[in-house]
């Protein structure tokens, strides 16, 4: 991946161009919701609770989306849609804001959200220079133990009212390497994730998710590579295994729910007709040529291959889920904390 150092000066610049320029693309407005327009009272899922989140892309709210609405962008999905984290937050009668968004200086400003999860994070490595949208939004992302460490020094604890959900480690595995030299980086990722997990369940929270490493193998960048993607399913599984056994050793496996989103994604793939897909991970919904820098945050209806593209492909671009294949993945995880005695 290139290198790229570019100053906050000319950042500045490169973003008001990128506005300037792209605001012609158009694009629908609006938001996707699972909840079926319950009351505050009684949500969809039994219980009410507050929900926060920490993670990567796949559980933004709209970090960026000062910026990426310009184009109609905004999340890192086939936008206007919805990440599963607000789509779990709905169902738990909560709505899910961005707790830090970006300015057109390039600097992170802190909202009133507690959606703590920004594109480009990993578990502890602080931002670097090989990004593929540093012209775009500068290498300002929180690493996740930052994040949590940010929610903590706002909010002191956490509480049984809550529902954490934390999904990392995407990152990781992407910028370690090949085996087997980037399997200790991988290792190092997934034993610095349990430990933060516990340092959340030590500052108070009752209920909280972990989510594993999907596939990555089996996402189009994955499938574009020389080996089809196999050393990324390796890592995946890697990164997986590390998880699992280090949240068993630091004591956390029977105080958080597991989710095992490998499992999901690879068998919601192989099953992708029956799952309402009509192309499975070979393609992506936001047309490449259309969709500047080929990234799903400035991806909109007016980038799209088709109209219907948010809901019958399964990949908005080459990493992250679309619109319907999020909504998939909230309702599974609404039924693991179910399955967990807490709500329906």
């Amino acid at each position: 991946m290139r290198q790229i150092g570019i100053t906050p000066g000319i950042r500045r610049a490169i973003s008001a161009v990128l506005i300037a320029l792209l605001t012609s693309c158009g694009g629908g407005s609006g938001s996707d919701s699972d909840s079926g327009g319950t009351s505050p009272s009684a949500p969809a899922g039994g219980v009410k609770l507050q929900v926060v989140a920490f993670g990567d892309s796949l559980s933004d709210v709209g970090t960026y989306a000062p910026i990426a609405s310009a184009v109609k962008g905004g999340r890192f999905t086939t936008n206007p849609g919805q990440v599963w984290t607000q789509n779990v937050a709905q169902y738990y009668g909560d709505t899910l804001t961005a707790a830090f968004t970006i300015d057109l200086g390039h600097e992170l400003k802190p909202q009133s959200g507690l959606g703590y999860a920004q594109g480009g994070s990993t578990v502890a490595t602080p931002a670097d220079q090989n990004q593929f949208l540093t012209d775009v939004i500068g290498d300002i992302e929180m690493p996740v133990n930052q994040q949590i460490s940010s929610y903590l020094s706002s909010h002191g604890s956490f509480n049984s009212n809550q529902l954490v959900l934390v999904w990392a480690g995407a990152n990781d595995v992407l910028r370690a390497g090949t085996p087997p030299a980037a399997n200790t980086t991988v290792q190092t990722a997934a034993t610095t994730l349990a430990q933060l997990v516990g340092k959340i369940v030590q500052s108070g929270a009752t209920h909280v998710v972990v989510v594993n490493v999907p596939n990555i193998g089996l996402s189009p960048d994955g499938l574009r590579q020389s080996d089809g993607g196999g050393n990324l399913t390796q890592l995946s599984q890697l990164f997986n295994a590390t998880l699992t056994s280090a949240l068993q050793t630091n004591g956390l496996q029977g105080k958080v729910i597991v989710v095992d989103s490998y499992t999901w994604t690879t068998q919601t793939i192989a099953n992708y007709q029956a799952n309402g897909f009509t192309v499975s991970n070979t393609a992506q919904a936001c047309d490449p040529s259309k969709t500047p820098h080929d990234t799903s945050l400035l991806c909109s209806p007016a980038t799209y291959v088709t109209s219907n593209a948010d809901q019958t492909y399964m990949f908005a671009d080459e990493l992250h889920p679309t619109t319907r294949m999020h909504a998939l993945f909230a309702q599974y995880v609404e039924q693991q904390i179910a399955a967990s005695g807490l709500g329906r």
